[in-house]
């Protein structure tokens, strides 16, 4: 290199990691080097990891990266060009257009290929990767004009249940495409989930209205006379319709330009690096997925900007090693919690797993620890994925405390409050440590996410880092004084409370509108589900209509809570517990006639367990026709109000205890609200239906109505507090009106009434103050809040079954929508179905679903 010139570095390839490359080169290099970028592709760099928004409106300049390391007077970019051969004598590249370019170093960043499954007829008409922005674009296209052709809803297929395959099928039920995904293995995202969190994720697939096919190989694609794939054959010899086919079963590096220049390559693909991201000639690095360290090529970001921080660095004379593959993931599909990191298959010797299981709920965690029990070495978290910001930081270092504490859910046992060493790794895509953060904080003067970002990268990737980067910021700020930013997530700088008012006021109506107006992004899984709330109470309509559909969590998403088994629970409305014997005749026929487990609950409803998704609406039918309505088990609502039988039966009975609850629980049926939420009533003093332990308890009392608020059950049980005493029944109903309006209206996303209340300016007093002497001068407003409600209110099964596009979500498997999931199992105990346990599935004394209901011997 001449000292009177700067050195010239050719970059091949123009992805995420060669962008991160370049801009890192770029601050550090002053004049000392120029650069110039060939990519193949005739487009700026783009956010490949962001892909699937493409479906959500996001359109190709909303996944452009920054365009200024590109624009820089030092770099020379020339994009829809392809090299052709490297010339390592000459330490020249050649182009498609037959231009030669010297360099004094060359870094090889050409990525990788998606693979198509070997199989005949894998180029059929409506067969598609998903790998770039052209794929997507022209997936898309396809689905329009094919599915504008038949004139109906299509029927996808995915090939390959991985991370990437999980995406696409989310992309398809984003083009309205009927979609099932085909997996080899015995369990989805195998290469980073073991067998129960595996199950544990199919049951929230399946939810969402995804098939899910595991242990199936493909071994043909069929296609009609014009060429149109119309269906796939297994190796069982089943065959399966599909209209459109994407494979996502791996990439596979582009190494084609190393082999041919004679670099050292991986036997299985990949240009060989050492730890310095130097191969077998001196003068070329290659960073991202078409490297291979120690054997191994990866296909996530997070490594490839590792190997681009140490390319840089090398470049300015300065020492820096790569330490090897972070296959940290988190699964980005909207109401779908997964995320995997460190040792997730406890492989270390001497780990141990420490497991908490929820499948009622639909969550599996698991933490692989030193065989001291003191340093994690990974985890695995299905369903609920929340602590994945706060363990990710700390493998490799001790876990600082009882493993629980990350693992039940809140209120159980107390998470450690210390601090994040300096050193822990916060943002692995992008290698920023806790220190970093709090150095962007103190020294840089970032005061929220967003300027966090803009200044480390940290969270600029792939997000999932965005959570512990907010607390961080947050705590930071806190200790020099200032305010800290109570924002709802990093698409939205209001609060909940904040975001309600604004959609208050703005009259909007849809998530796309309130994110273009008060936010920015395409939003995630915690502004979501939260907008989804606020949107149901302040206009009303059906958590089904619309984009809103698409923001619901799991259970709303069919209205229904899923089970242990993939299953369902019907729960019918029973109005303070009390039913005629005309209706529970007709629960009694139903539960008969469709094999259902029946259980009264603690709550005085009935529910019955272990509906198919495909029976859901026939069930429903026979329940509405006889006057019932959806008990709303599944939703942040209103569940039950519980009562005594009060002064109508019982002698000790002062009110009727039964009305009252009869009158609160129509009053306010599906109310959605920030948490769950449940009343209670009880006629006299002796407190028989335990009234003050629910969010809202009437008490009767000689003269009127005592009403508690604040009371919760669960992990950690609260009292209910005395709001006021002796109401006649028409101030009890205003008292309780405006304590749930001012709760749903100003509560954190997922905060129970008991936390919120503790967390309430001036306590009760300041409750008693807004409620009952109009202090915030809001009454009204909550007043004729609850009075939209009431008017509004409609059964959401009961709309349902009279809406066709609806009910399509409601099938088993898309082109077999009435068939049962062979997977359910079931045997008899105590004369009723329940779910089959392994030893009983393995021994043959089971019952599958669809079967008469009896014990196979």
């Amino acid at each position: 290199m001449s000292p009177t010139r700067p050195a010239h570095v050719v970059v091949v390839g123009a992805g995420m990691v060669a962008h991160r490359f370049i801009e890192s080169l770029l601050s550090r290099a002053g004049d000392t080097w120029r650069v110039t970028v060939i990519g193949d592709e005739p487009r700026h760099p783009y956010d490949r990891v962001g892909l699937t928004s493409f479906f959500a409106g996001a359109g190709a300049e909303d996944l452009e990266l920054d365009r200024s390391p590109l624009d820089d007077e030092r770099v020379r970019f020339l994009r829809g060009r392809t090299v052709t051969r490297i010339d390592r004598d000459a330490a020249e590249v050649m182009t498609d257009t037959g231009e030669r370019i010297g360099y004094d170093r060359l870094v090889l960043a050409t990525g990788s290929y998606a693979a198509r499954l070997a199989v005949d007829g894998y180029d059929h008409e409506g067969c598609f990767v998903y790998r770039t922005l052209d794929d997507v674009e022209a997936l898309e296209a396809f689905v329009q004009r094919r599915s504008a052709q038949l004139g109906r809803r299509l029927t996808g297929t995915v090939i390959g249940g991985g991370l990437l395959g999980l995406e696409a099928a989310g992309a398809l039920q984003g083009l309205d495409v009927d979609c099932t995904v085909v997996q080899s293995s015995d369990r989805l995202m195998s290469a980073q989930l073991d067998l129960p969190a595996g199950d544990a994720l199919r049951r929230l697939i399946t939810a969402r209205g995804i098939g899910v096919r595991t242990s199936s190989l493909t071994t043909r694609l069929d296609a009609d006379r014009s060429g149109q794939v119309v269906g796939l054959e297994f190796r069982d010899g089943s065959w399966e319709h599909t209209d459109v086919v994407v494979f996502t079963v791996g990439v596979r590096p582009r190494d084609e330009l190393a082999r041919d220049a004679g670099l050292t390559v991986d036997p299985r693909g990949g240009v060989v690096i050492d730890e310095r991201c130097d191969t077998s000639d001196a003068r070329i690095l290659a960073i991202g997925e078409v490297a291979s360290f120690a054997g191994q090529c990866v296909g996530l970001v997070a490594p490839g900007y590792a190997m681009a921080e140490v390319a840089a660095t090398r470049l300015l004379g300065r020492e820096a090693t790569f330490g090897g593959f972070d296959v940290s993931t988190k699964l980005k599909l909207s109401g779908v919690d997964v995320a995997s990191f460190g040792d997730a298959f406890a492989e270390t010797p001497g780990a141990l797993d420490v497991v908490y299981a929820d499948p009622v709920a639909g969550v599996y965690k698991k933490l692989v620890l030193s065989d001291d029990a003191k340093t994690l070495l990974g985890g695995i978290l299905v369903g609920d994925a929340s602590a994945y910001g706060s363990l990710r930081p700390l493998v490799g270092g001790a876990l600082g405390g009882d493993p629980a504490a990350y693992l039940l859910p809140d209120g159980g046992v107390a998470a450690p409050t210390g601090e994040l060493p300096d050193a822990a790794l916060v943002c692995s895509c992008n290698s920023v440590t806790a220190g970093g953060i709090r150095s962007a904080v103190h020294d840089e003067g970032c005061t929220d996410v967003a300027a966090v970002k803009a200044c480390t990268k940290a969270g600029a990737a792939c997000g999932s880092c965005v959570p512990m980067i907010k607390k961080l910021v947050g705590a930071e700020l806190a200790k020099s004084g200032a305010t800290v930013s109570n924002a709802l997530c990093e698409h939205f700088d209001l609060s909940r409370r904040q975001l309600f008012d604004a959609v208050r006021v703005s009259g909007l109506t849809t998530f796309s509108g309130v994110i273009e107006r008060f936010g920015t992004g395409r939003g995630c899984d915690i502004c979501k589900p939260a907008l989804a709330s606020i949107l149901s109470t302040l206009t009303g309509r059906h958590v089904l209509d619309g984009e809103n559909a698409t923001l619901q969590d799991t259970n709303d998403h069919v209205m229904a809570n899923m089970q242990k088994d993939g299953s369902y629970s019907v729960v019918p409305r029973i109005p303070g517990g009390e039913i005629t014997p005309a209706k529970l005749l007709v629960i009694a026929q139903v539960a008969q006639d469709f094999n259902l487990y029946t259980k009264i609950t603690g709550g005085q409803r009935i529910d019955l367990f272990g509906a198919r998704l495909e029976q859901l609406p026939a069930i429903w039918g026979r329940l509405v026709d006889a006057g019932f309505e959806s008990g709303h088990a599944y939703g942040k609502s209103l569940r039950t109000v519980k009562s005594c039988v009060g002064s109508t039966w019982c002698r000790y009975g002062v009110q009727d205890s039964v009305g009252m609850a009869v009158r609160l629980e129509l009053r306010y049926r599906g109310l959605r609200a920030p948490h769950k939420f449940k009343l209670g009533v009880s006629g006299c003093a002796r407190e028989c239906a335990e009234a003050r332990g629910k969010d809202v308890g009437v008490i009767a009392t000689e003269t009127g109505w005592n009403v508690y608020v604040g009371g919760n059950g669960g992990f950690t049980p609260r009292h209910a507090v005395l709001l006021a005493e002796n109401l006649d029944d028409d101030a009890l109903l205003t008292a309780i009106d405006r304590f749930l309006m001012y709760y749903i209206s100003t509560a954190d996303r997922l905060q129970r009434t008991a936390p919120w209340f503790e967390d309430l300016e001036g306590g009760i007093d300041g409750l008693r103050a807004v409620i009952f002497d109009d202090a915030l001068g809001i009454c009204a407003d909550l007043d004729a809040a609850m009075a939209r409600h009431i008017d509004a209110y409609e059964d959401e099964w009961a709309a349902t079954l009279a809406d066709p596009d609806k009910l399509r979500r409601f099938a088993s498997f898309v082109n077999a929508p009435t068939t049962p999931d062979p997977s359910l199992a079931y045997t008899v105990e105590r004369g009723q179905p329940r779910p089959a346990t392994a030893d009983e599935r393995a021994d043959d004394q089971v019952l599958i679903a669809g079967t008469t209901l009896e014990v196979r011997r």
